[in-house]
């Protein structure tokens, strides 16, 4: 099968690495411009992988499109809206199938990103998502882990898990794309809860985290039309070790830097979300507390100890 990745950051650069390993004829597009794209057309690799010389690197968006089948996008959430507009300009992409490979939420409206996409490039395409936990790091030494396909095409599901699936990524079907959507994007909201915690000697209270975390976003899925249960499983809960615990996490990282107040340069998606959960929160009347404490340190400058303290060791109240 012939696979386009759109995205050569590290996870879109891991995904042309292993759509190649699993027998797939890969293209990976980049801007021509950016930092990305610029070393790996120079040295073929990146600080955690080399690409194999079966995987063409290309900077023609067009190339890219008319290449293959299925087409995987790895890019920031907050651009994927401008970067749809792009590619509907293209008749190339009608009648494909794309995977969206990242998790979050539009930030100025709330919006889930396969309805972003979809609002950009019609309906004349297929949208899938790819969530769940993994780490390049880990996959690149043939450290396995599980995933999920979800689309709201079950036979587009079934078809994308079995083309993709293999040893190193074993993938679960999913049934609820809004609640895998949803649970993807905010498992980051609380590895940014999880960091501060961290940063502040509080790592003992992740477990309480945990518990309210998934409570707390089980609301919300159900307050959108989703099923509460999906919470639980590999988009949200299941993502819980590589994104609480994780020494690899973008956003259990910048939480942590953000209480110890140094400096972080990486994109820790969960930020943007914060703002997105803002809205949904008012939109679904879904109380949000561990989101709302987030909103509050990092956007209303509100002292973080003071702000976890007060949310994490309230006075008594029944648990459910």
């Amino acid at each position: 099968m012939n696979v386009s990745v759109l995205g050569c950051g590290r996870w879109g650069t891991f995904l042309a690495w292993y759509a190649n390993r699993i027998g797939h004829n890969v293209i990976l597009w980049g801007r021509e411009n950016s930092r990305n794209f610029s070393g790996l057309n120079h040295t073929r690799k990146n600080n955690y992988l080399s690409l194999p010389d079966g995987i063409e690197l290309t900077s023609s968006l067009e190339g890219a499109l008319s290449f293959a089948e299925v087409i995987i996008i790895s890019i920031s959430a907050q651009e994927l809206r401008a970067f749809a507009k792009r590619l509907s300009q293209y008749n190339e992409i009608l009648g494909k199938t794309f995977i969206l490979c990242m998790k979050g939420l539009e930030s100025t409206s709330g919006k889930r990103l396969t309805r972003v996409f979809r609002e950009e490039v019609g309906e004349n395409t297929e949208v899938v998502v790819w969530v769940g936990p993994g780490h390049v790091q880990d996959f690149v030494n043939n450290i396995p882990n599980c995933m999920v396909i979800g689309s709201e095409n079950i036979e587009v599901t079934k078809k994308i898990a079995k083309d993709f699936n293999s040893e190193l990524i074993r993938f679960y079907l999913g049934q609820d794309l809004i609640g895998n959507e949803i649970g993807a994007a905010t498992k980051n909201v609380m590895g940014i809860a999880a960091g501060m915690l961290d940063g502040l000697n509080y790592s003992s209270l992740k477990g309480s985290l945990m518990a309210r975390g998934t409570r707390e976003i089980s609301r919300l899925i159900r307050a959108m039309g989703g099923n509460d249960v999906t919470i639980y499983g590999l988009s949200h809960l299941g993502d819980y070790e590589a994104t609480l615990f994780s020494a690899h996490s973008h956003n259990r990282k910048f939480g942590q830097s953000f209480v110890e107040g140094e400096p972080f340069d990486k994109l820790a998606e969960g930020v943007s979300t914060i703002n997105a959960l803002k809205k949904l929160s008012d939109q679904y009347d879904v109380d949000l507390p561990i989101c709302n404490a987030l909103y509050d340190i990092i956007f209303e400058h509100k002292n973080p100890k003071e702000t976890l303290e007060e949310l994490f060791l309230r006075p008594i109240k029944f648990e459910f």
